[in-house]
């Protein structure tokens, strides 16, 4: 049997962008849904995950209806002791693979929590900054690196209908709630696509036992961003209509907090902002440069 090149365990929002990619590039794969429905106009295997099955032994599990794959992307979140181990020892018993490439889609979110005293000793965070152990994702993803997988922590996501200034409204409802919004990060759709195929076809160098970091290299200032969407019926205006229009209250609240704060100018820096996540050594060193800079 020829094995597909990729195997995507939960096609979600990611595999909108990964999908054309593979078949752009002529990458055989496979993906799995939970209702086995189309993504990207692709056909998916119906599949769920089962955390409690007693199977890393066994070849008839749950994982010998999946086909044989070089690299195994897990796009779901894997959470505490067992999972990462289940799955990896799993499929291997099922396929009788030896050489299978684990993925795992991660979150930044693993370094917003750490409670380290070294973690903030810097407004600067690498993929080596020491990060929340005991957060459940954390647990299963240095699980899979114990395993010889990889995982990429991904920073906000964004393209298709995920549009960064649909998100204003959910995460600042006063003004005391954008007086508290610094740093943002973001990676498009697209560059993660293009950065999971990287981390497999550079597997042996750079992809096994690796945790990265990826964002876009931008460190966007929440502030700069409510300011610069201060119109948000820009299409209208250019027809001619609502030409009177007020700008949003996240824009108003920006500037009267710009005199309160003494902020002379945005973008505000980078000490202000406090978290900034440094992923030059990801772009560095696949030889990649983002697609989708700057929101």
């Amino acid at each position: 049997m020829v094995p597909n090149i990729f195997l995507i365990l939960g096609a979600g929002w990611t595999s909108t962008f990964l999908i054309p990619l593979l078949q752009a590039r002529h990458l055989s794969f496979a993906a799995t849904t939970r209702d086995g429905r189309k993504v990207a106009n692709a056909e998916t295997i119906k599949w769920t995950f089962d955390p409690d099955e007693d199977s890393s032994t066994t070849s008839k599990n749950q994982f010998s209806q999946l086909p044989l794959a070089k690299t195994i992307l897990i796009t779901f979140p894997l959470t505490g002791h067992g999972q990462s181990k289940l799955v990896v020892e799993g499929y291997k018993a099922a396929h009788k693979g030896k050489n299978v490439q684990f993925i795992q889609l991660g979150s930044t979110g693993i370094w917003q929590s750490s409670s380290s005293s070294q973690a903030q000793a810097s407004h600067w965070l690498t993929r080596h900054s020491p990060y929340n152990r005991e957060s459940s994702r954390a647990i299963a993803e240095d699980e899979l690196l114990a395993l010889d997988g990889c995982v990429l922590n991904l920073a906000g996501l964004w393209g298709g209908e995920r549009q960064p200034k649909n998100f204003a409204g959910r995460v600042a409802k006063s003004k005391e709630d954008v007086k508290g919004k610094k740093s943002l990060h973001m990676i498009h759709g697209q560059d993660v696509a293009r950065a999971v195929v990287a981390v497999s076809e550079k597997w042996d160098d750079a992809g096994r036992g690796q945790r990265w970091m990826l964002t876009d290299g931008f460190v966007y200032d929440w502030w700069s961003l409510f300011a610069g969407w201060a119109d948000e019926g820009e299409a209208d205006s250019k027809e001619g209509k609502n030409a009177d229009r007020e700008p949003s209250n996240f824009a108003k609240w920006v500037y009267e907090l710009m005199v309160e704060e003494d902020e002379r100018a945005l973008p505000r820096s980078m000490e202000t902002l406090g978290r900034c996540y440094d992923v030059r050594e990801f772009w560095q060193t696949f030889g990649l440069a983002p697609l989708k800079a700057r929101i």
